[in-house]
This record gives C-alpha cells, structure tokens and sequence, in this order.
C-alpha cells in the first residue's frame, strides 16, 4: 500500500498521506451512514446531541466516539486491511486497535489547539497511531489538520491553557521559534497516517456552508505493554482481543528551555490527562 519514499517521509517527518485508500462510492457511503448514526439512541447518549437553539455549532454536530464497540460498520472499517497493510509498512508488524472516533466540524466550528495524541493514550513502551480519512475535501478555510513536521521525536510536552474561543479542548503544547505547523491539504479518501507524539492540531471552520468530516482510528504499537484506562478493549487487527496492563494515571512531560541559544526540552513536569482524545 505504501512505497519506501512514502515509509521514509513518514520516518522523517511523522506523517504521510495514503491518497485514494478509499474510493468515492465508499465515502458517500460513511457520510451518509454517521449522518444517520448521531441519531441513534446510543450516540445520543455519549454525546448528548444539543438540540437546534445552541449557538455552538460542536453542540449541535458533537465528535462521536468509540462506534466501534458496538457498531459493526464502524468496527468493519477500523480493522479494514487496507488501513492495516499500511499500518504494517510504516511499522513492520500489526498495530493494535483502540479507538474510533467521526468528526463533523460543521461550519464556524473550533479547531483545536496543538496538541500529542500519546498524551492521553500514554502508549509503553513505543507511542499510538492515527489513521485519519477525510470524507470532505480538508482544505484552510474549514480546519484542515496543522502538523509540526518533525516533532514526533519529541517526548510528551507539558501542556499550558488553550484558547477555547479558537480550540474546542481547554489545553496545549507550545512550540518555539523555528518551528512552524504547515496544514495537510486532503482529498475525500484520503487517510492520513500520523505518530502519536506529533504535534498537531487545526485552526476553526470558517466557510459558511462546508464541513470538514473525517473518520478516525487510533492505534498502538503491536509489541506495546500498556495504554490508558479509556481505550480497552484493545483489540488485534482480526477483532480478537488482547490482554495488556493500564498505564499509570500520571506521567512525566517535558518544557522548552533555552541552552547555548537553542530550544531543548526538559523532563521538568508531571501531568495526569483526562480522557479526551483527537
């Protein structure tokens, strides 16, 4: 699925992009399935759907999460072996699965601000990986991804307040001079293939009439020992489940210091994340 410049970059750069994984008659298909699927009993229920007098247009087209645990469609796609064959070029083994989540980031909708996904997952050893599909065209102007080329070799950074007028999450990892996200300009089909420990994020819709939608899984290494507490089951790429330990509630984080004039991270923190994962 993916070639040696494809695996390269990724090792490089912490992402790639797998263009076309899916075809266009299996993208019409999801969004028309999860936009009948935030109407089902159990989505209502783990989002609490606002109804149509809330100004927050998040309150209104809420990220569902975790389909797969009881949604076959859902579980189907995230161990489809398109998605795993790449998983297996860009890590030379099977990933485990844990998590599902379907963004509708409807217009004038947050972004979100910088951020790791292996803060929350806090994989052991080794980190998460995400496979992101864009069922909309990601472009600029309705929040496509920011990625900070490079950063996945960074530890796991200590987080500081975020601006919820702009960021839907209340947290974020600064980054120094020098350093600069780019945006991750997709097509419907697409999937993006991401390190757990790369700083990313995304800036709010600000078309009038677009969503940007997206279909997401997350994933550990497959010789990882634990996760957080919130992504059990975990699960092989055949659907059988795999017994591994919890990690621990806190872990250490690093801060940006400045040694001979350049940026450095230190391990200074200690931090407990919730359970909110993107």
């Amino acid at each position: 699925m993916l070639n040696r410049e494809q695996r390269e970059f990724f090792d490089q750069n912490g992402y790639v992009i797998a263009p076309a994984l899916f075809n266009h008659a299996e993208v019409e298909f999801y969004l028309g399935y999860y936009t009948e699927l935030r109407n089902h009993e159990q989505c209502r229920r783990d989002t609490n759907v606002a109804n149509g007098t809330s100004g927050d247009p998040l309150l209104q087209y809420p990220r569902l999460m975790q389909m797969h645990r009881w949604d076959n469609t859902t579980l189907n796609w995230l161990l489809d072996p398109r998605i795993n064959q790449c998983m297996v070029d860009l890590l030379d083994r099977e990933p485990l699965a844990v998590q599902t989540m379907f963004y509708f980031k409807p217009p004038h909708a947050r972004g979100q601000a910088l951020h790791q996904d292996n803060y929350y997952l806090r994989v052991q050893p080794g980190t998460c990986i995400a496979a992101w599909m864009a069922l909309d065209a990601c472009e600029i102007d309705n929040g496509c991804l920011q990625v900070v080329p490079g950063s996945h070799t960074w530890p796991t950074l200590c987080t500081t307040k975020a601006d919820t007028t702009q960021s839907f999450t209340d947290v974020t990892v600064p980054i120094p001079d020098g350093y600069t996200p780019v945006p991750v300009l997709m097509q419907p089909g697409d999937v993006l293939f991401f390190n757990g420990s790369l700083v990313h994020g995304s800036f709010p819709n600000q078309t009038d009439d677009r969503f940007r939608r997206s279909l997401i899984g997350h994933y550990i290494e497959g010789d990882s020992q634990k996760v957080a507490q919130w992504y059990f089951p975990v699960l092989r790429m055949d659907g059988t489940p795999v017994e591994i330990d919890k990690s621990e509630q806190g872990s250490e984080c690093g801060v940006w210091v400045t040694e001979d004039g350049q940026p450095v991270i230190e391990m200074a923190g200690y931090e407990t994340p919730g359970k909110k994962t993107e």
